[in-house]
């Protein structure tokens, strides 16, 4: 039987909403259109995310190529005690965070612009754990929100890391925790360390951007 045809029966009886642990049991089996499937489903997170990562577009097409060759490769050993989607999460932090080391041992710019994030984001990563804003707090936020991206991208790789995992991805604490394989607690206390910093980078680029 030819392969073409293997795929489509594959595809044939897989559900277009098949959960995770089905697509990954079809993966193991080795089934193509199983890992399509998945690579579909996730390929949209992983750029994004690698994009805000590295702040480079061409460099998250790489990143994104090198995490689903790994999640590929190592399919096999995923035991599933978190799920599927908080796994890729930290192998896209890892790759990110290999390439970032790598700028800084070649002493490359390693704060170039992010990719673009929404409004809803950049409102998220300001306001932080606060709660809704007063149509006065609102106006000031929207205000300032064109500087998030750049305060944000001289931030420490793992500040950054915690801030976009938390407030853009909308993670859990318990779910970053898996991501990054560190303690709930640490998790806390980094995003607050983080938050800070955020702050006061964003205070920086407001004080630059009064003075021009």
């Amino acid at each position: 039987m030819a392969t073409g045809e293997m795929s489509l029966r594959s595809a044939e009886v897989l559900p277009g909403n098949a959960p995770d642990q089905v697509l990954v049991e079809r993966c193991r089996q080795g089934d193509p259109s199983a890992f399509a499937r998945l690579v579909a489903l996730h390929e949209g997170m992983v750029f994004n995310l690698a994009a805000r990562l590295i702040g480079d577009a061409e460099e998250a097409k790489d990143v994104a190529q090198d995490v689903f060759l790994q999640v590929y490769r190592t399919l096999g050993r995923f035991e599933g005690r978190s799920s599927l989607k908080t796994w890729i999460y930290r192998i896209v932090v890892n790759q990110c965070h290999n390439r970032h080391r790598w700028w800084r041992r070649r002493k490359k710019d390693c704060s170039r612009p992010l990719d673009e994030l929404t409004p809803a984001d950049q409102a998220r990563l300001v306001a932080g754990d606060r709660g809704p804003a007063s149509p006065y707090e609102e106006l000031r936020r929207r205000e300032r929100s064109g500087r998030v991206q750049a305060a944000l991208s001289s931030v420490s790789f793992d500040h950054r890391a915690i801030l976009l995992l938390r407030e853009v991805e909308e993670l859990s604490c318990e779910a970053i925790a898996a991501t990054l394989g560190i303690p709930e607690g640490t998790v806390k206390s980094r995003l607050a360390r983080a938050r800070e910093a955020l702050r006061v980078r964003l205070l920086a680029c407001l004080e630059e951007g009064d003075r021009t």
